[in-house]
């Protein structure tokens, strides 16, 4: 108990700014969203290389195929790396497909970059580090194991602060699993649950070489400001690298600030460069000889229907693009269009309530009832969280009401037997359409968290293609057809009942959870 005095200096939450949109939309089209490239890069892509899964299971049996594929680059970012026996498996697949690669002709080609959260990945005797200690041993030329620590847990705070509570500082978040230039964007964990009954979300990128690049460059950044496994379960920083907790904290920032913009404007340039390559070369003055050449050498890409946009969050280090698009988005969505939101924990920051309450679109926001909560019947103090999510989603339903909003505004809460429920982003259906062209997927919550903590990152996908469009509509209603509406009578069932020392409590400690 006393190490919640701790946090006391943290408890007070800032006041919500709501940023001033990077420029006003464009008016016509999918391409209404293009603003979106003066702050990241902008990839186009053919829509016949993404493809939307829906189960875990899926999710599971894509990972081991993309694993034992590849040739050149195995890149996963992720919470933390669970220790039961499908996790084992998946090491197990790292193992086979490392061990073809040592022993073909030549030097081996295949990297392997694995990038985790340094508390959540060490919490336990057996843990996210000693399932993959084999892996360093074995291959040590080929795989690195990087393990962020967040600067904000230092001092006195991190020798005092207990297991488990120590992840309530901040965490790294991202959900990146990329094999060669196939990549997978989620909001998963590599943990047995996320394999098997955890409702998520997940996309595949196929054959696209430069988000794999991007990604690539990305998770290799936050890596090299992060802890690095040794082959005896010790870490120890690159060399010449400001330590997280015990170096200057500014310094540490700084340079990982560096770090992440070098790669988002080094690919925004490259980007860029190609875009206006493009550009020219579709000139009726170009030369005819050039494009007949890359049509012999079948080199010639369709024309980009769908555009995918990185967007990154990292409030310890001064990033806060994710953010800043997620405002312009709800800012300048016009009366009538549709907005479906989905956050596995419902905890909204102040400046997103007051947008989604204080604008024109029709919002449909999807939550875990407390029974599909992932802390639901945990021990101590966490097995309250689902109780304070109550209470909060409560609150905020009072002020819909109160407002006249109910129509405009509809939480409806995800309830499955057997099942829990972590899906997260939205839907965009621009006015009078029945599909969305825009959607965020990725591991931001919308919470505080993932805005002020925690290292996130998600994709914009826009897309024209109507079959493309069908894809994600049809991902939106399977997530929703599984909830029910919420009212008044909601709050009144004997299962909300929240306790008082919870609703006392929970104001203080919303910014941890």
């Amino acid at each position: 108990r006393s190490s919640w005095l701790l946090l006391a200096p943290l408890l007070t939450p800032p006041v919500p700014v709501i940023t001033a949109p990077p420029c006003s939309l464009c008016p016509e089209g999918a391409h209404r969203f293009q603003w979106i490239r003066n702050l990241v890069p902008e990839f186009g892509i053919s829509s016949s290389h993404v493809k939307v899964l829906s189960s875990p299971a899926e999710f599971y049996e894509l990972l081991k195929v993309q694993i034992k594929a590849a040739k050149q680059r195995v890149v996963m970012a992720s919470l933390y790396l669970g220790t039961g026996l499908l996790e084992q498996e998946l090491v197990y697949c790292l193992e086979e497909t490392l061990e073809k690669s040592l022993q073909a002709k030549g030097s081996p080609d295949l990297r392997v970059s694995i990038l985790l959260d340094y508390t959540r990945g060490s919490r336990g005797r057996k843990n996210s580090r000693t399932m993959l200690i084999p892996l360093l041993q074995r291959f040590p030329g080929q795989v690195r194991v990087s393990l962020f620590h967040t600067p904000n847990l230092r001092g006195l705070l991190r020798l005092l602060i207990p297991e488990r509570f120590n992840e309530t500082i901040g965490l790294q978040h991202i959900k990146v699993y990329l094999f060669d230039d196939n990549v997978i964007l989620s909001g998963a964990n590599l943990s047995d649950l996320y394999f098997t009954n955890r409702q998520d979300r997940y996309v595949l990128l196929r054959d696209s070489p430069e988000i794999a690049d991007f990604f690539t460059e990305l998770v290799d950044a936050i890596g090299d400001v992060s802890l690095q496994l040794q082959q005896d379960d010790t870490v120890q920083m690159m060399e010449g690298m400001v330590h997280p907790y015990q170096g200057d904290k500014v310094a540490y920032c700084e340079i990982a600030n560096r770090r992440v913009m070098e790669v988002i404007n080094s690919a925004r340039t490259r980007q860029e460069l190609l875009h206006a390559k493009t550009f020219h070369s579709s000139q009726p003055g170009s030369s005819l000889l050039s494009q007949q050449d890359s049509q012999a050498s079948g080199s010639l890409k369709p024309e980009p229907d769908t555009w995918i946009y990185p967007l990154i969050q990292m409030k310890p280090f001064g990033i806060q693009i994710d953010e800043m698009v997620t405002e312009t988005l709800l800012t300048e969505a016009e009366r009538d269009a549709r907005i479906y939101l989905t956050t596995g924990y419902f905890n909204l920051t102040q400046a997103y309530m007051d947008l989604i309450l204080g604008t024109r679109a029709e919002y449909r926001i999807l939550l875990a009832s407390p029974e599909v909560n992932g802390f639901f019947g945990a021990k101590g103090v966490a097995g309250a969280i689902p109780a304070a999510y109550v209470y909060i989603e409560h609150q905020f339903y009072s002020e819909v009401c109160y407002l006249q909003q109910q129509e405009r505004v509809q939480l409806q809460e995800y309830s499955r037997a057997g099942w829990t429920f972590h899906a997260k982003g939205l839907w965009l259906y621009l006015a009078g359409s029945d599909l969305p062209c825009l959607t965020l997927i990725g591991s931001p919550n919308f919470g505080y968290r993932s805005v002020h903590r925690d290292l996130e990152a998600q994709v914009a996908i826009v897309t024209e293609n109507k079959a493309l469009q069908q894809q994600l509509h049809q991902e939106q209603e399977q997530l929703y057809l599984c909830s029910g509406v919420v009212s008044t009578s909601t709050f009144e069932q004997p299962n909300r009942y929240v306790k008082l020392w919870v609703k006392l409590v929970t104001p203080l400690i919303k910014n941890f959870f």
